[in-house]
């Protein structure tokens, strides 16, 4: 019997995580406030563990806690005290610092080695699953030949959509030397991302063709998704915590369908077109088909998305009986406009405007200040709506 495909997906707030579980993902990974390599996200408190689990059970979603970045010495005590009050609340520890790795051993919480680990061999495989990890996350430059023959020795995790590091698997500095913010606690301030000249010691100054020379493109597998299925692999992850609601929503329910499924010619072209419009850098294969080449880099400094949302309001009330929605508007809201809905427990909700009340009359505008009344799906109050808008 063929053994079932993992599709995990990020959650850096509530709001992702409801929408990870909703768009069909099997499980989801997240950080605490401490030693989490995405210090920029929401990421959660170890009181919010019980209702991650909640929002989770019913549809066995399993939780995995990211403990991944560098570990001192100052904070070994507050490691182990996190390590204690989690245990029993989550599926897995992803991480690769030993004093982790150790704690986790200690109390029986079972461990995946972290990405950050740069495993990329055999040998380095059969360290870790004698040492008692129970999956790897492999170095990301790897190709899916390498990671088969990997796959044969312990259970293999990897990445399967979001952005790329110039640094790939990690250990970059750029950030921390420019602005003291370390990429590995977390920190990262993306410089890379930026435009550069390049400069001789003379100060002659040199603008290249794309000078976002240190920017990656986001990986995407999509493409040839059914080699990925062939190559071993356990778990796809898509990366993305500090990304939100309508991004988590987009690809896990992408990349769920691709993975249930063979998809056709056409319903990859459709599903390409779906993620062409939600935030990202241009799509590359990563290393999966081949080195990558001048191809695989960014040319611009922000979203290539075609689409953008814009932020109008916030809900102030739901009335239930006719499912209507109250919005206190910050911008312009149009009849016919295509809006998101994202919230701690809702989620995300997709829908169209189709009529607005103002004061109990039909309008074909709600303006800045006004309370707009608009049918939509089950929503709650101090969720969030946002316009979505062509760039």
């Amino acid at each position: 019997m063929k053994q079932k495909l993992e599709l995990l997906a990020p959650a850096g707030d509530f709001s992702m995580l409801a929408a990870a579980v909703n768009a069909g993902a099997d499980a989801v990974y997240f950080g605490l406030k401490e030693f989490s390599m995405r210090a920029n996200a929401g990421n959660f408190t170890i009181k919010d563990l019980d209702e991650i689990e909640e929002m989770c059970k019913s549809k066995r979603v399993k939780r995995y806690l990211t403990l991944n970045t560098i570990i001192y010495n100052s904070e070994l005590k507050k490691l182990e005290e996190i390590i204690k009050k989690v245990k029993g609340k989550i599926d897995a520890i992803i991480c690769w610092d030993f004093a982790v790795i150790s704690l986790c051993k200690k109390y029986q919480i079972p461990f995946f080695v972290s990405t950050q680990a740069s495993v990329s061999n055999i040998e380095s495989a059969k360290f870790y699953k004698n040492l008692g990890a129970k999956r790897i996350i492999l170095a990301r430059e790897l190709n899916l030949k390498q990671i088969k023959e990997i796959s044969k020795i312990i259970d293999i995790e990897t990445f399967c959509h979001g952005a790329m590091c110039v640094a790939v698997s990690g250990r970059c500095f750029t950030s921390q030397f420019l602005f003291n913010k370390s990429a590995n606690r977390g920190e990262c301030l993306h410089p890379c991302r930026r435009s550069y000249t390049v400069k001789d010691d003379e100060g002659n100054e040199l603008k290249i063709e794309n000078s976002k020379i240190f920017s990656a493109k986001d990986l995407c597998t999509l493409p040839f998704i059914e080699k990925m299925k062939n190559a071993g692999i356990k778990s796809f992850k898509i990366e993305g915590r500090n990304r939100d609601a309508r991004y988590v929503d987009a690809v896990v329910r992408i990349y769920r369908k691709a993975i249930d499924k063979k998809l056709s010619k056409k319903e990859i072209t459709e599903g390409m077109k779906e993620l062409e419009r939600i935030y990202n850098k241009g799509y590359s294969s990563g290393f999966f088909l081949k080195m990558p080449t001048a191809d695989d880099f960014a040319k611009i400094e922000h979203s290539a998305s075609q689409e953008k949302k814009h932020f109008v309001g916030k809900i102030t009330h739901y009335f239930d009986n006719v499912g209507v929605a109250a919005i206190k508007l910050v911008s312009e809201l149009n009849v016919g406009d295509k809006i998101v809905v994202i919230g701690k427990t809702t989620g995300i909700i997709h829908s169209e405007i189709n009529s607005i009340q103002i004061n109990k009359k039909s309008v074909v505008k709600g303006k800045k200040g006004e309370e707009a009344g608009i049918k939509l799906p089950k929503v709650r109050k101090n969720d969030e709506v946002y316009i979505i808008q062509k760039r």
